[in-house]
């Protein structure tokens, strides 16, 4: 009962696992901060731990997610397709003209 594993990806706010999520809103809007510019790409620096997850100098699309924001976090969107929470120091966002982003999300 209690030993059957979860056939969908976890949603839960637990820090501590390997790879974290928080619930999915209705398509959350992006949100500008004051702190640092909205950036919707995000280059993977670092994979330690999540190996088949993230490759290291690919560009991921980034949700916002205050939760993230609070903890140090950032959602990606994962090599699975899901989005994910993982540590904001494996990533470094980056602004991309509105061309390149516009043909970036159309393809995705």
């Amino acid at each position: 009962m209690g030993s059957e594993k979860k056939k969908s990806s976890s949603k839960g706010r637990s820090v501590s696992g390997r790879r974290v999520s928080s619930p999915k809103t209705a398509k959350a809007p992006q949100i500008a901060t004051a702190e640092r510019p909205s950036s919707h790409f995000a280059i993977c620096l670092r994979n330690d731990g999540y190996p088949a997850s993230l490759e290291l100098r690919k560009l991921y699309p980034v949700l916002e997610d205050p939760f993230a924001d609070e903890h140090d976090l950032i959602r990606v969107v994962d090599e699975s397709g899901e989005d994910y929470l993982f540590p904001n120091a494996y990533f470094a966002r980056v602004e991309l003209p509105q061309t390149i982003e516009r043909a970036l999300r159309k393809i995705a």
